[in-house]
């Protein structure tokens, strides 16, 4: 039987390796417009470009674009657990004792500066100042401030730099959780895990590089695929989300009548007509679908071993929680977290919604940081016992904080603004200053006092642990060099061990 491929009708005849045929265009027709610049422009040029291209690619797909890193790295992987809605820093860890002593009054206009003020409380009549209704005790040798809410978080307190330093330009959750994920505003860039991808690759053939888990069920605000995504970068750097269910990536099983060795003669002859394509039109995104083809392949191994909590020893599930064997839920996706960073993963992004508290704060907190406060500070531990905190970066926060006035009236069950001058955020591993507090914010917990660290200043300094300088990881793109970082940004000395 003849191994060719119809192309009347579109069908391979027998199951036997093909080589690709090259079609030369008929010229009893004529050449086209097109044709003719397409071919002229595929000559000596095109052909260079190709080979630049598949050189370019197969240095990608192990070691990333750098090659090597730009300087020694502390760290090797990111899991980034993402508060988002914005947790209150004044009760949680940021201790303001003059808010109690001046609860109920309007906070000074000197304090406030003309900042601006969210729309939902910028025409308040009043903007009274409003204390935690939380006790605050201090922890480690750094004697760096947690809240009752947060007791296995502050156990840990001698392996964490807290920040309290933290501010950013956003106002809002969408441009804010986007600046924290792509270094602007505007949705549209590639996120921070595929800039780590795209420089640094993969560890693990076997398991996409950048991975995404969502807390199941919760409400907030919402969260979009261009948080995870590779904006104009070749888009296997893109991350790719799990689902809490029996199949965490969708059409990750064959389908019946299908086994391994039938989908694997599929993907040869897909990979044979990308592989005809990418000749004649090389095109980095072509290049990405026959290497996106060939992850799902392993995937379909790799994905159900590492995502069996099963295996993991009583004592380990007792760490993260009662919660820990319900998928999807905070608890579970840490010990996952862990259990890809064993693998090698290069970046782990959780996302925690539910911490927008306009109102409600003291009966909505405690039940946020119920669900979170045990799991965070277990999924350091086991990175320990496991030993690979030292090479893992764990990053704990939110998009701004909260105002330290109340929106809306004083009452029991008050709540508090957006507030994106000063906030808190801590960090694990990964050669940072462990057992410290770096920077403060006023007494009123409203501007920064000293040391302030910008989100760019932050991107700088996790990429600089991870090997990279923050300045010559670019991506051309319409013309122009961009960066994680953007124009901005600076290590910050402080943060690092």
């Amino acid at each position: 039987m003849s191994n060719d491929f119809n192309r009347g009708n579109g069908n391979w005849k027998g199951d036997a390796p093909v080589e690709p045929l090259v079609q030369l265009p008929d010229e009893s027709h004529g050449w086209s417009r097109r044709s003719l610049l397409q071919k002229a422009g595929l000559g000596v040029g095109g052909l260079a470009l190709s080979e630049m291209l598949s050189r370019e690619t197969a240095r990608a797909a192990d070691h990333g674009v750098l090659g090597a890193p730009h300087v020694a790295p502390r760290a090797k992987r990111v899991i980034s657990l993402f508060m988002s809605g914005a947790p209150s820093h004044l009760d949680l860890f940021d201790y303001k004792p003059l808010l109690s002593e001046l609860h109920g009054q309007q906070l000074p206009d000197s304090v406030r500066g003309g900042q601006r003020l969210t729309g939902m409380s910028g025409n308040q009549s009043s903007i009274p100042l409003v204390a935690s209704p939380f006790s605050f005790t201090q922890h480690g040798a750094g004697g760096a401030w947690f809240s009752d809410l947060l007791p296995h978080t502050a156990s840990i307190a001698d392996k964490l730099c807290v920040i309290n330093s933290m501010f950013t330009e956003a106002i809002n959750h969408g441009p804010g959780v986007t600046f924290f994920q792509t270094g602007t505003q505007i949705a549209g860039r590639p996120s921070f895990g595929a800039w780590l991808s795209y420089g640094l690759g993969h560890s693990n053939a076997n398991l996409p590089s950048f991975v995404v888990l969502i807390t199941k069920d919760k409400g907030g605000q919402p969260l979009g695929a261009h948080l995870w995504g590779s904006g104009f970068i070749p888009s296997k750097h893109q991350g790719v989300p799990f689902r809490a269910a029996e199949d965490p990536v969708l059409y990750l099983r064959n389908p019946a009548g299908i086994d391994a060795g039938a989908r694997r003669k599929l993907l040869n002859r897909l990979k044979e007509l990308h592989e005809h394509k990418l000749a004649s039109t090389p095109d980095a995104e072509i290049q990405s679908r026959i290497d996106n083809y060939e992850m799902a392949f392993r995937m379909q191994s790799s994905i159900p071993e590492a995502t069996d909590l099963s295996q993991e020893p009583q004592h380990v599930l007792d760490m993260y929680g009662p919660d820990v064997t319900t998928p999807g839920t905070f608890a579970a996706n840490c010990l996952l977290a862990r259990r890809l960073a064993e693998r090698d993963v290069r970046f782990i992004q959780l996302y925690h919604q539910g911490w927008d508290h306009h109102g409600g704060l003291p009966k909505s907190i405690p039940v946020q940081t119920k669900e979170t406060d045990q799991p965070a500070a277990a999924l350091v531990q086991d990175l320990e016992q496991h030993g690979l905190l030292d090479d893992t970066l764990v990053i704990w926060g939110g998009e701004f904080g909260r105002t330290n006035y109340c929106q809306g009236k004083i009452s029991k069950n008050f709540g508090r603004d957006h507030h994106p001058r000063c906030f808190t955020m801590w960090l694990a591993g990964g050669g940072v200053n462990a057992g410290t507090c770096f920077g403060s914010s006023c007494e009123f917990g409203y501007n920064i006092a000293e040391n302030g660290v910008s989100v760019h200043d932050l991107q700088a300094t996790l990429l600089h642990l991870l090997g990279i300088d923050h300045e010559r990881l670019t991506y051309k793109f319409q013309g122009r060099r961009y960066r994680l970082t953007d124009v901005h940004g600076n290590v910050v000395p402080g943060l690092i061990a």
